[in-house]
């Protein structure tokens, strides 16, 4: 028999329906009767049948038109909000994290898995976790470590050893010893109390990011989880059960405690939890819909969910994987910003570069190269201006290989670190099983991670800090030689004029963002925590930076895209006519003024999904192949040449 989930004020009801063609009023109307059964004074409602409410699905908040068949617009095990007239929105409703969550709108169940062993997880990996390319699976080998992990955590219980957080409290309580029969109870309370974080959920894409990453922690068998607290959080990711997860609230030292307690809270069946197929309801509702039980903390389990630096690495996976996107793509956009500028490609030569061989800076001189150089990529534009009395060009334009390719480096050596991190064991105490031991240390300290990421925020910012200038000599008539503001009819127009004062404003936020957060340290736990990392705001305020970055290079790609207007018909290079092409695909040129956040949003995404990256990279990689042997083995050229979605297949399984 169908049954069905409805939300009324603060309770959730399930609903059988022996006649799936009876409608959403009657649903309504049975749930209502549900609801002023339990309720003394039936919950102010005179009347049910008298009652008029609004239903919605939970998922995607869509209206129902009560005269409906349930058959037609639910499903078995469906979630409904019932909002009754002249009440507000549910006091529990939490609303959707803003923007469009790629799981809400698209999401399909996966058919291929990534196995994790503890040590092999990439930050590529994870992002891609976090989007719902994949489930997961234990390998064989790490369930082994967590079976002799476990076992002797039971030993030390079984003994009545004394081992911190294990048979005592926890911080300044660690000296109080816990009798065994409340031993459950001490790690069930531990996440009910550390569950304090607060502000927004985190979205869908960043829970699953933070619950694969503490599986693959836990994976390692340093942790004492039990193999079967494991897979059941497993088979709570690989059906997107997400926990509520307010991003505020974690210091980064002892661990990511706030949110990693949130995300334990929910498996436990306590708290909020969302999941495709339910949007927000309540933890143990959520669970039961996909046929899962909620986890029984064992001895130690508590503290093994929650001591780790999780939050701050899932959060910095995200902001570096997409630094490296923003970073590849940011080279190609110059490169456009510099033809319509008529600039000269002569600081790009190899011989220059090979003179202050930093990695990053060679590589970006050869996609300079790549793109701009006339005996591989004719161009009528350089063709026009060949024969100018111009020396040299403007900073902005001739110094990018030495500004973004120090870029680059700053992540190489963040991704090594986060990449580091993702695959480290971070909590306290370690089990170590073969040594019939555990030992107490600081591997929860988020400094690591901390640090890398304010670099990441400070690295990274300059893209956006040197494109905004590139914006204003799009927009300046007496630096371009274009339209004033790329429009026709000036005055009665404004074109550009805006667009480059928002890029000026994120530019500023960044200089506030790139305020290094891990310099900071507040003791807490009455000073037995008394130096933290402060890594949680870092990668926040890195994705923040990241995100300005990208909309700041959205602008300047539809500058440098409408300055082409003025040049026609003249051709620019093949690659560069290709990403032409691909923005005149979701924006129009501008004729005159018209809404223009929408333009900005659609190439914001088109960089977002790196299809700016993968038009011009065959012609890179090309050219890269043609000229190798100008290349110098300090050079990264992987890094830069490699494909976003290129397989990895040493982890992955289809099945």
């Amino acid at each position: 028999m169908p049954r069905y989930t409805v939300h009324v004020r603060d309770e959730w009801l399930t609903v059988p329906c022996r006649d799936p063609s009876y409608t959403i009023q009657w649903l309504g109307l049975e749930a209502l009767k549900r609801y002023t059964k339990n309720k003394p004074d039936n919950g102010g409602i005179k009347s049910v049948k008298d009652t008029s409410f609004a239903a919605r699905r939970c998922q995607g908040q869509g209206l129902l038109d009560a005269d409906d068949t349930i058959e037609d617009v639910l499903e078995d095990n469906d979630f409904v909000e019932l909002v009754i007239d002249g009440d507000t929105m549910s006091p529990d409703f939490i609303p959707s994290q803003p923007g469009i969550s790629h799981l809400t709108t698209t999401y399909r169940e996966p058919e291929s898995y990534i196995l994790l062993d503890g040590n092999s997880l990439t930050s590529t990996d994870l992002v891609n976790l976090g989007k719902g390319l994949y489930k997961i699976r234990l390998t064989q080998e790490a369930q082994s470590k967590v079976m002799q992990s476990r076992e002797l955590l039971d030993t030390i219980v079984k003994e009545n050893r004394v081992v911190y957080g294990i048979t005592t409290g926890f911080g300044k309580f660690a000296r109080t010893v816990i009798p065994v029969s409340k031993l459950k109870e001490l790690q069930e309370n531990l996440l009910r109390s550390h569950s304090a974080g607060v502000g927004s959920p985190l979205s869908p894409e960043r829970t699953r990011m933070l619950l694969a990453l503490r599986i693959n922690v836990l994976a390692k068998g340093y942790s004492g989880i039990s193999l079967e607290t494991l897979h059941a959080m497993i088979e709570a990711f690989n059906a997107s059960c997400l926990s509520f997860v307010p991003e505020k609230g974690t210091v980064g030292a002892s661990g990511d405690l706030a949110p990693l307690s949130h995300l334990a809270l929910g498996l436990m069946g306590e708290g909020k939890m969302w999941s495709p197929k339910s949007g927000w309801a309540d933890a143990k509702y959520v669970l039961e819909a996909h046929g899962l039980k909620p986890i029984s903390l064992r001895p130690k389990e508590g503290l093994a969910l929650i001591n780790g630096t999780q939050m701050i690495t899932s959060l910095g996976a995200e902001a570096v994987e997409r630094a490296l996107a923003i970073a590849r793509q940011a080279d190609i956009v110059a490169a456009l910003t510099l033809e319509v500028l008529k600039g000269t490609t002569k600081a790009f030569d190899s011989e220059i570069h090979m003179l202050r061989p930093h990695p990053g800076q060679a590589e970006v001189a050869l996609r300079f190269r790549s793109l701009l150089d006339s005996d591989h990529h004719p161009s009528e534009i350089a063709e026009s201006h060949r024969f100018c009395d111009r020396v040299q060009d403007a900073y902005t334009m001739r110094c990018c290989p030495q500004v973004h390719g120090v870029v680059i480096d700053t992540i190489n050596f963040v991704k090594n670190i986060i990449n580091t991190e993702i695959n480290s064991a971070t909590d306290n105490p370690m089990v170590f099983s073969e040594r019939g031991e555990t030992i107490s240390g600081g591997n929860f300290h988020g400094e690591y991670p901390a640090k890398a990421l304010d670099y990441l925020a400070i690295g990274v910012h300059e893209l956006a800090s040197i494109s905004e200038r590139r914006i204003e000599r799009l927009c300046n008539p007496s630096l371009s030689e274009l339209p004033a503001f790329l429009v026709n009819e000036g005055g009665l127009n404004s074109g550009f004029m805006i667009a480059h004062c928002t890029a000026a404003a994120l530019v500023s936020e960044n200089k506030v963002l790139c305020h290094p957060s891990s310099v900071d340290s507040l003791s807490t736990s009455a000073a037995t925590e008394d130096h933290v990392s402060m890594g949680g705001w870092a990668a926040r305020k890195a994705l923040r930076v990241v995100e300005h970055v990208e909309q700041v290079l959205s602008i300047e790609l539809l500058a440098a895209c409408q300055g082409i207007e003025f040049l026609r018909p003249l051709r620019t290079t093949t690659p560069l006519e290709k990403v032409y092409d691909l923005v005149r695909t979701v924006v129009k040129p501008w004729i005159k003024d018209r809404f223009m956040s929408p333009d900005i949003e659609a190439v914001h995404r088109l960089l977002l999904d790196q299809k700016v990256w993968q038009v011009a990279h065959p012609y890179i990689q090309k050219y890269h192949v043609e000229h190798i042997p100008e290349s110098r083995p300090e050079s990264p050229t992987a890094f830069s040449l490699e494909s976003p979605t290129s397989p990895r297949k040493r982890i992955r399984l289809d099945v």
